[in-house]
């Protein structure tokens, strides 16, 4: 599931509203088995249970806890084969959750779905989604699996790049009951080395979209072209964009439903490799088949200021990532971007380290060059052997701007964050409580590190929250595997005693 990053902001109108305050925090019990190698993911909240998908040791269990974190069940998921388990995803409902998963069986890989209950419990029998032939052990994902915002519109797609000049994409769309609307096999031209594909989208209609752009060497981004997949048709329709003299950075896509729009932004460059010197905005209107904004926004040397913690002013973005991007009601929209990096005895990191091309170069690899691609701690799940290695992730710029791309505010939340161990206990978790946008983070405090709640109102105001109720000690908080549950309710995984457990937030 998702990358950018995995969490639920939606498309939010943002009302002034009184400063919110957590209420408390509630843990899970650790199992003997909860190690901190434990795979896992937070599923959602059905009802008053919240369900967490669990491996060890290649067994699948869905773990069912209560509004109070106290576990009332735990099923073995085993309609799912573990000899060749590759990959599986979650699309939750009001009661029932989608389990979309692929294995190898001799040379055929199956993409599957399952249902399950709120209660974790297999409602039916598992239906084939796709197949492929192939004539190797697939140890990498073959199709990934999107869904729209509403939950209507489930995209299971899969790309063949054996011709590294003619990649061969395959969409299958489905309702929300899973009944096929559209199988599509489509060929795309490419340049062996030069042209990548992007992140897939859907949206409320079945329409995906998604960036096709060229890099040459892991440098900037040159070329960029916005290509669309209708629903029901069998073709891909491409869009050029107008860079002009201008370079991109790494290429963020967001669906704007309420409007039928697709915004596409990311960091740019005016020379190869050089310093970040602002926001590229892209706006596609789909009814009139027109881009309706396409322009740059250079920082200014306040923000610059504001944002450098230790680097001068010309560098002062050159370690941020995009890390959210919401759309507003009225076609606005809000950035939230992070300074992340690592250091070493040996050498520094700089973003061109993670450049490794697109996620789709192969189509049994799925990877992408930003620290922030996937919330999924078993897809990401990364204790280092070298312990020279530090992560650090540092302040967060927050930008808010009108539908016609100028700035309204901006802000900076200041930190500093490092961890020795992996990057697990680093960067934040945004929750979005409607009437404002909590960032929650932790902080090294008397040699402890707590979790703090910083909280932006509309017009940009940021505020400090008191201490969260309920901090007991001994619980070290992973935000950034963190996920929004419902309105005013977030789970966060937590190390306790070299075992994983989880938390709930609720918020008035």
């Amino acid at each position: 599931m998702l990358k950018d990053l995995r969490v639920w902001v939606g498309v939010v109108m943002l009302f002034t509203g009184v400063s919110v305050k957590a209420q408390r925090i509630v843990y899970s019990e650790p199992e003997r088995d909860d190690s901190r190698r434990m795979n896992f993911e937070i599923i959602g909240k059905f009802g008053s249970n919240f369900l967490i998908y669990k491996n060890n040791r290649n067994r699948d269990f869905i773990a069912v806890y209560d509004n109070d974190m106290k576990q009332i069940g735990k099923v073995e998921m085993d309609y799912i084969p573990d000899d060749r388990l590759i990959n599986v995803d979650f699309f939750p409902y009001t009661d029932y959750t989608y389990v979309i998963y692929q294995y190898q069986r001799k040379n055929v890989v199956y993409c599957m779905s399952a249902t399950i209950d709120a209660f974790g419990k297999k409602v039916g029998e598992p239906v084939t989604l796709d197949t492929t032939h192939i004539g190797f052990a697939a140890n990498n994902k073959l199709y990934s699996t999107i869904s729209s915002e509403d939950k209507s519109k489930i995209v299971v797609f899969k790309i063949n790049s054996r011709n590294k000049e003619n990649y061969i994409v395959t969409t299958v769309l489905f309702n929300d009951k899973l009944e096929l609307i559209k199988r599509s096999v489509m060929r795309m031209a490419m340049e062996e080395r030069n042209d990548y594909l992007d992140q897939f989208y859907v949206d409320n209609d079945g329409d995906i979209v998604f960036a096709k752009f060229k890099r040459s060497n892991n440098d900037n981004i040159e070329n960029v072209s916005l290509v669309v997949k209708p629903a029901l048709s069998d073709s891909l329709i491409g869009r050029n964009l107008d860079l002009g003299k201008n370079l991109l950075d790494e290429i963020h896509i967001k669906v704007d439903n309420y409007n039928k729009r697709y915004f596409l932004t990311s960091f740019y460059y005016k020379q190869r490799r050089g310093n970040i010197d602002g926001f590229y905005f892209y706006v596609w209107d789909k009814a009139s088949a027109q881009p309706i904004m396409q322009n740059i926004l250079t920082f200014s040397e306040e923000l610059r200021k504001e944002a450098k913690g230790d680097a001068n002013i010309k560098m002062a973005f050159n370690d941020y990532f995009i890390k959210n991007v919401i759309i507003k009601r009225d076609g606005g929209f809000i950035i939230g971007s992070e300074a992340y990096y690592t250091t070493s005895r040996y050498n520094s990191w700089n973003r061109w380290d993670y450049m490794y091309g697109s996620p789709f170069m192969s189509p049994y690899d799925y990877y992408y060059y930003s620290p922030y691609y996937s919330s999924m701690w078993w897809r990401n799940n990364n204790f280092r052997n070298n312990q020279a290695v530090r992560s650090h992730a540092d302040n967060i710029v927050i930008l808010s701007f009108a539908n016609d791309g100028k700035l309204e505010w901006s802000n900076v939340i200041s930190k500093d964050q490092f961890d020795d161990d992996g990057d697990f206990r680093v960067s934040y978790q945004l929750v979005n409580t409607g009437g404002q946008l909590h960032f929650l983070f932790n902080q090294q405090e008397k040699r402890m590190l707590l979790l703090n709640d910083y909280s932006v109102v509309p017009d940009g105001q940021i505020n400090r929250n008191p201490t969260l109720k309920n901090l007991d000690k001994g619980y070290e908080f992973m935000p950034k595997y963190g996920k929004q549950v419902s309105s005013k309710q977030i789970i966060i995984p937590c190390i306790y005693r070299n075992y994983i457990c989880f938390a709930k937030i609720d918020y008035n």
